[in-house]
C-alpha cells in the first residue's frame, strides 16, 4: 500500500452499486467487478489519473507467496487496458494503419481503491482520504436501474454476414495449406451518436454478469465489458490462464440447456480448438517459468453464463525470477484465443484477412498491482465507447471443420447483448 494511505472498513450494507455512485464523476474512473448477487471473489473500484503505460510494463512480477491482506488484492497500482495492436506489433506483426477511435491502451493509476470482498461480504476503502471517502459512500445513492431502450436501431458491422463467410473460407483455405492450425476471425458492429458510459455499464451488467466485468472510463474513452475469459493472473510467484474455446447458446428450456452443454462438451471441433489453444498457451508461458513446472490444471470445462455456454481450461506455472510485466505480455500477449496457432502466422494471416483493426477488443483489460500481482481478463463480451459512437468486436475460433453458417451465428449470439446495452441489435442476417 502506498505510504500515506489509510484504510477504514465501510459499514455493513454499503455494496458496490452505492460506492460506484461516490466516485462516478471523476475524470478517471474505474469498477471491476466480480457481478451483481456475487458470493466470492472481489469487485474493486475508484479514481486515480493517468499513468505511463512504461511505468505499469515495468513491474516485476511476484516470485513468491504475496502477504495476504484482508482489504483486498490491489493494494497500490493501476487499472487499465492493452488494445490487440499494441501486443501484434510488439510480436512482429504487420498492422493495419487505420486509426482506431480507443487509446492504444490506457491505464489509471490508482489513488482511491474501494474492495469488496464477497465471499465475506465486508469491505474497504483504501486512500488518503480514505475517511472522508467512506462518509461519501455511506450518503450515496445507487445510480438507477437501466431502462430498456424502447426502439432499438441496427448496428452497422463491418462486413455482411456473406463476406464473413467468405473471409471463414478463406482462413479454411489457409489451413487446408498448411500455414495455420486454427484462426481467430473477428469483426466489428459500430454505433454512432453520443452514449452515457454510466447507462450503458448499468444495462450490460444487468444482462450479462460476469466475474470479470469492467467499466474503466477515462478522457472521454470507456470500456465496459462482461468478459467471461481470464487471460493472466498472477499471484503467489505462480502464472495463470484460462483460454476458452467452444460456445453454445443457453437452451430454451432446461432440457435444452443440458443438451446444448452436453453438445458443446462432446463437440470434435469445439475440443480439438481448445487444445490447440492451451497448447499454445501452454508454450507461451514456459518461456516465463521456471523449466518443468507449466501444467495444465483443468482441461475442456463446461462453464455457463446468462446467454452461453463456454468450454473452458486452465494452465498454470511459476514464474521464473526476475521476469516483468513486459516479459509476461511478450510471452503471452495477444492471447492465442484471440489469434489461432502458431501465433505469428494466425496474426499475420488475419491482418490479410481482416484487413482492418481490431482496436480495444481481443485485447486484455484489470489491474497489476505495485507487488507484482496482476488479474488481467480477455476484452470480449465488451462496448467500446468513444466522443463519436461506439463499437462491439466479435468473433470464433475457425478450424478446418468449421461450418460458415455456424460461425456467422456464433458472431451474432456473441456480439447481441453488449450491443443491446447501446440500445442497438445485430444487422439482419448475423
Amino acid at each position: 500500500m502506498h505510504p500515506s494511505y489509510t484504510v477504514v472498513e465501510l459499514p455493513p450494507g454499503c455494496t458496490p452499486e452505492r460506492a460506484f455512485a461516490a466516485v462516478r464523476d471523476e475524470p478517471h474512473a474505474f469498477w471491476l467487478d466480480a457481478g451483481p448477487g456475487a458470493v466470492r471473489g472481489w469487485s474493486i473500484l475508484g479514481t486515480g489519473r493517468p499513468a505511463d503505460p512504461a511505468e505499469v510494463a515495468a513491474t516485476p512480477l511476484s516470485e513468491g507467496p504475496a502477504p495476504r491482506h484482508e482489504a483486498g488484492p490491489l493494494r497500490s497500482g493501476w487499472v487499465g487496458w492493452i488494445g490487440y495492436e499494441a501486443g501484434a506489433a510488439a510480436a512482429g506483426a504487420p498492422l493495419d494503419p487505420a486509426p482506431d477511435p480507443m487509446p492504444a491502451q490506457c491505464w489509471i493509476r490508482a489513488e482511491r481503491i474501494v474492495s469488496f470482498d464477497h465471499a465475506t461480504g465486508r469491505a474497504w476503502v483504501s486512500a488518503p482520504d480514505a475517511d472522508a471517502l467512506a462518509t461519501r459512500i455511506a450518503a450515496a445513492s445507487p445510480v438507477p436501474a437501466p431502462v430498456p431502450v424502447p426502439n432499438p436501431v441496427a448496428s452497422v458491422a463491418r462486413v455482411s454476414p456473406a463476406e464473413y463467410a467468405a473471409r471463414i473460407e478463406r482462413c479454411r483455405a489457409a489451413i487446408g495449406r498448411g500455414d495455420a492450425y486454427q484462426l481467430c476471425l473477428t469483426t466489428r458492429f459500430e454505433v454512432d451518436g453520443e452514449f452515457e458510459p454510466d447507462t450503458v455499464h448499468a444495462a450490460l451488467r444487468s444482462s450479462s454478469p460476469s466475474h470479470h466485468g469492467a467499466y474503466i472510463r477515462s478522457a472521454g474513452h470507456a470500456l465496459i465489458g462482461a468478459s467471461p475469459e481470464v487471460f493472466l493472473e498472477v499471484r503467489d510467484g505462480i502464472v495463470r490462464t484460462a483460454p476458452i474455446k467452444g460456445t453454445r447458446p443457453r437452451g430454451e428450456s432446461p432440457e435444452e440447456d443440458v443438451a446444448l452443454a452436453h453438445e458443446l462438451h462432446a463437440s470434435p471441433k469445439e475440443r480439438a480448438e481448445n487444445v490447440m489453444i492451451v497448447d499454445l498457451m501452454r508454450n507461451d508461458l514456459a518461456t516465463v517459468c521456471e523449466t518443468g513446472t507449466v501444467s495444465v490444471e483443468r482441461l475442456l470445462e463446461v462453464e455457463s453464463y446468462p446467454a452461453v455456454h463456454q468450454l473452458v481450461s486452465a494452465v498454470a506455472g511459476r514464474i521464473r525470477g526476475g521476469t516483468t510485466v513486459a516479459d509476461l505480455l511478450r510471452a503471452a500477449f495477444p492471447a492465442g484465443s484471440m489469434t489461432g496457432a502458431p501465433k505469428l502466422s494466425a496474426m499475420t494471416l488475419l491482418r490479410q484477412i481482416e484487413a482492418a483493426p481490431r482496436g480495444a477488443f481481443a485485447g486484455c483489460l484489470g489491474w497489476i498491482g505495485d507487488d507484482g500481482c496482476l488479474d488481467l481478463a480477455m476484452t470480449i463480451r465488451t462496448v467500446l465507447v468513444h466522443p463519436d459512437g461506439a463499437y462491439v468486436g466479435a468473433g470464433g475460433g475457425i478450424t478446418w471443420h468449421s461450418h460458415a453458417a455456424e460461425e456467422v451465428a456464433e458472431v451474432g449470439l456473441k456480439a447481441r447483448a453488449p450491443l443491446a446495452a447501446l440500445g442497438a441489435t445485430v444487422p439482419p442476417g448475423w
